[in-house]
């Protein structure tokens, strides 16, 4: 695979809140109801499947790259004189996810692995990345949003089903990372991949205004991934990944002092006043002890009365 060059752009993507939309008519206005998030999930995956049944993507040039290949997944209908591609069905992997609203719900998420990623990292759901991407809606295959300059993620700003994707990629082989004269940084073997986004795991009934996306539509994410950094959103010096309590693989649902800001992101996660960065130590090798002084098994930034 060929070097990529790019001068990194920093960038976070904003979160979008899931709320019910509503329709003004001349008596005022009217709620929509929000459809039951278990039977949009049954429906958002037949239409997935409907899609990798009928699609294929570009593999023929990763097999054998053209000269100046960018190493983008490009998909299209098979028929006509591409009658004879392979769909995208016997491409793809898939893993079982949690809706993040309804705990009953799960959605067999798809995603394309055209190539893993030449480095050891692989992405923490709460980590950040370096990434260039591309955003399409499944049937209108419309382009909502895309980045060819790579820019920086926190992960845990995106959307639900990228988040899911991302982690099952490694980043590019750090042997072949080169930093170049010009300010650029070259990078080889990188991780190249798409997923296929259920609603549920994605806008569901409030997507972005003006994006070009309507209520209910199962999206498409292309995108590489160059680099991976370890996620620390609320600077306390717990890493992310460690303030997930019940690693449900899930950053939003735990508060360990019950104040709405979760643990990621609040810097006293015990709400005692103290920061959590007093309340934990490190040794002379970077690692991280936690402290217990009334030694009843919760360490102190965790305990409200250490």
């Amino acid at each position: 695979m060929r070097k990529y060059n790019f001068i990194l752009f920093a960038a976070i993507i904003c979160s979008i809140l899931l709320t019910s939309c509503k329709n003004d008519d001349d008596n005022g206005s009217t709620t929509i109801p929000l459809r039951d998030r278990g039977e949009e999930a049954i429906a958002a995956e037949a239409e997935i499947r409907a899609f990798l049944e009928t699609h294929f993507y570009n593999y023929e040039e990763f097999q054998s790259p053209p000269v100046d290949f960018d190493y983008r997944i490009q998909f299209d209908t098979i028929a006509g004189d591409n009658a004879d591609k392979t769909p995208l069905i016997e491409q793809v992997s898939s893993k079982m996810v949690n809706d993040r609203v309804d705990e009953d719900v799960k959605y067999e998420l798809f995603f394309l692995k055209v190539n893993q990623g030449g480095g050891e990292a692989s992405p923490n759901f709460p980590d950040l990345v370096v990434t260039s991407y591309e955003g399409q809606t499944l049937n209108e295959n419309e382009v909502f949003d895309a980045s060819v300059s790579p820019i920086r993620f926190d992960l845990t700003q995106i959307i639900n089903g990228l988040q899911d994707a991302m982690v099952e990629f490694n980043e590019a082989d750090p042997d072949l990372t080169v930093q170049n004269p010009d300010g650029t940084v070259s990078f080889g073997d990188f991780g190249i991949g798409a997923v296929f986004v259920p609603s549920g795991l994605g806008y569901y009934a409030a997507p972005p205004t003006a994006s070009g996306i309507s209520t209910y539509d199962q999206l498409i994410f292309t995108f590489q991934l160059f680099d991976v950094e370890t996620g620390d959103q609320d600077n306390d010096g717990v890493i992310s990944i460690l303030e997930d309590r019940n690693n449900n693989k899930i950053e939003e649902d735990d508060d360990t002092d019950g104040d709405g800001v979760p643990d990621f992101l609040d810097s006293d996660d015990d709400g005692d006043g103290t920061p959590t960065s007093v309340e934990i130590e490190f040794d002379e090798d970077g690692n991280i002890i936690f402290m217990d002084t009334d030694n009843d098994g919760i360490p102190n930034y965790l305990d409200s009365d250490s």
